[in-house]
């Protein structure tokens, strides 16, 4: 016991780094800290009774008993990953504030580690950061209870680490070369900010006095036969900390000018907006709502996002008009709210039918903070822009050559804009084209596309980067708000319809590749198309565009790290008719790649970042498709994107 608590005093913060990075990400970052501390302090007392003192000396019959290191680490894993765990280990209460990891990097990499298996995200951590080999990281996996620790393993070592492939979107390196060394990963030291600042000093004095008033009132309310308390069942039911939440007079009010004195620009400085913030019987249908939505509510709540009410007060955004003048035939209502992570939107339509939208909003920054949809009517959608908005227009995706629509934006920031048809054919594609003040940054515009979902989604596009990886400097995402981008997306804006609103914040287009077709048939451009998560997640298409053609799709995959800051190497084919009838094999590769392999019904090989073989068959089935390898310029080996996923070895 005293070796094991002399090695969790030692490596302290590369356990809570180990804990941090295999606990999934649909929790956010203060839970995740929170969880991170308890699942090490909890492991002292099973790691004291499993291990021996060392790697060697221990007495007969302890060989297969793991050295006191490797038990503390396997129990680690063993209750943020391990089979028969309890669903979460509970956090510690730490009331007041909010806490993230101080280390620059870490929620990089738990993006990046997101769509892995628990067990794989603790593998890819030993061995990459903690500097286990493979073997020891079985090891410490076996011991704790995984049962195809080599799978996980193996899974951990494909997310690459290595130099960066040029032509990737950003141009950075993978996650340990652009990010700081190991050793100054520790997520053992946390920012710390507080949740309700302004209230602190008054909080004890007013939770009692906010108590005694509820419950006056609900012996009133029920003498008078008054409406349900949304506080009264439940998790929340008798619990004053609830009840100070839910209390409208105690929403979080940000001064009007903040957003111009703060280096945080995200939606924490939007000030609260509209013609109703000082309604007190609507905030309390929308909080009450949140707490405990009545029947009939239509709640929407985005992938991997927690929808239980607020622990504390939120932040008010907006209360006012959500589509047209509150009581006018049709007209709505909306509440917007801030909790953490969290957007919140609560709508009602003459005081009756009712609705909840919840989203993440991780990582929010200027241009994926800048708008929310407050309410949609036929083909317009009334839209809050934030406090460093200058100026706003519409222009249509689909005709790159007209000229943009100003858009008048009213003194609550809204606007008022159209928004894409979904029941029919890809049309018209109207986007937002906004532009940031000179407070914040000058000559900045951007696009949002409403998809449908609460929060629009941001584009941007990677231009091809011709000549060789180590002569021509690496392309990075750009605004698409140029004469290329537009152009590009001209040509891509169909492929938006498939896209989940609900759960994406930016769409990259990505043109990673060019190549000659056969039988003199021009030029195509090879592109990957990557929706990113708020969860860090990402959803990928590969298209081919033949010169004066339509594109293609050529492979998708979801969850997937392909195509973006810690997937920079891609690999995709297809077979392609020519003119004359005749199938081709093509293959295209990222500018790392030195030389692409196909076996199968085809057999080829070229050296470069192309390929072209004559096909056996116009259309093989999926069964008997060529399998395609590339080696990069640093010996490693990927292979192609296929249908469902991406692979390396």
């Amino acid at each position: 016991m005293q070796q094991a608590e002399a090695v969790i005093v030692e490596r302290y913060p590369q356990l809570v780094r180990l804990a941090y990075l295999s606990l999934p990400t649909s929790l956010d970052r203060h839970s995740r800290v929170l969880r991170a501390h308890r699942a090490v302090q909890q492991a002292l007392r099973s790691a004291g009774r499993g291990s021996h003192g060392g790697g060697t000396g221990g007495s007969p019959g302890t060989e297969d008993r793991p050295d006191t290191l490797t038990a503390v680490r396997a129990e680690v894993v063993r209750r943020v990953a391990g089979p028969g765990r309890p669903p979460l280990p509970l956090p510690p209460w730490v009331w007041g504030l909010r806490m993230w990891p101080a280390a620059e990097g870490l929620d990089e990499i738990a993006r990046t580690l997101a769509p892995l298996t628990p067990a794989a995200r603790a593998a890819h951590v030993l061995c990459r950061l903690d500097g286990l080999d493979e073997p020891g990281a079985v090891r410490v996996l076996e011991h704790a209870g995984i049962r195809d620790a080599a799978a996980a393993v193996r899974a951990a070592l494909a997310v690459p680490t290595g130099p960066a492939d040029t032509t990737a979107p950003t141009g950075e390196a993978g996650p340990y070369t652009a990010l700081p060394h190991p050793a100054a990963l520790d997520a053992a030291a946390v920012n710390t900010r507080p949740s309700d600042l302004l209230r602190r000093r008054n909080r004890v004095r007013a939770v009692w006095a906010a108590t005694g008033v509820l419950v006056l009132a609900a012996v009133l309310g029920r003498a008078a036969g008054g409406g349900p308390d949304p506080t009264a069942s439940g998790p929340y039911a008798g619990s004053p900390a609830a009840r100070t939440a839910l209390d409208p007079a105690r929403l979080v009010r940000v001064p009007a000018q903040a957003w111009s004195d703060t280096g945080r620009v995200d939606f924490t400085a939007w000030p609260a907006r509209g013609s109703r913030t000082g309604d007190s019987a609507l905030l309390t249908r929308a909080l009450g709502t949140w707490a405990a939505p009545p029947e009939g509510t239509a709640v929407t709540v985005s992938p991997a996002t927690p929808a239980e009410p607020p622990v504390r007060p939120p932040h008010l955004l907006y209360a006012g008009d959500a589509d047209g003048p509150a009581g006018s035939p049709g007209g709505a209502s909306a509440v917007v709210l801030l909790d953490g992570d969290r957007i919140v939107r609560y709508v009602e339509r003459n005081g009756r039918r009712r609705s909840l939208d919840i989203s993440r909003v991780d990582d929010a920054g200027v241009t994926t903070a800048a708008a929310l949809t407050l309410g949609r009517t036929g083909d317009t959608a009334r839209q809050l822009l934030a406090p460093w908005i200058a100026t706003a227009a519409e222009r249509d995706l689909g005709a790159p050559a007209e000229p943009v629509r100003t858009l008048p934006i009213d003194r609550d920031g809204t606007v008022l804009a159209r928004v894409p048809r979904t029941d029919g054919p890809c049309g018209s594609r109207p986007v937002l084209e906004v532009a940031s003040s000179a407070r914040i940054v000058e000559k900045h515009s951007f696009l949002l596309a409403d998809l449908g979902g609460l929060l629009p989604v941001h584009l941007t596009y990677t231009p091809l980067a011709e000549g060789a990886a180590a002569a021509v400097p690496a392309r990075q995402p750009r605004e698409a708000t140029g004469p290329a981008a537009l152009e590009r997306w001209a040509q891509e804006a169909c492929t938006l319809q498939g896209v989940d609103a609900r759960a994406v914040r930016s769409v990259n287009l990505w043109d990673f590749a060019a190549a000659d077709l056969p039988e003199n048939s021009g030029r195509a451009v090879w592109s990957c198309s990557r929706a990113t998560h708020w969860s860090g997640q990402g959803d990928v298409e590969v298209r081919l565009r033949p010169a004066g053609g339509s594109s293609v799709s050529v492979a998708r995959a979801r969850a997937t790290a392909a195509c973006g800051r810690f997937g920079q190497h891609v690999l995709a084919g297809t077979v392609w008719n020519a003119p004359s009838g005749r199938p081709y094999l093509l293959a295209a590769g990222s500018r790392e790649v030195a030389e692409i392999d196909a076996t199968g019904p085809v057999r080829a090989h070229a050296s470069g970042r192309s390929l072209t073989a004559p096909a056996s068959a116009p259309a093989p089935a999926p069964a008997a498709r060529p399998a395609l390898t590339a080696r990069l310029h640093s010996g490693a080996v990927i292979t192609a994107l296929d249908g469902d996923r991406g692979g390396r070895d």
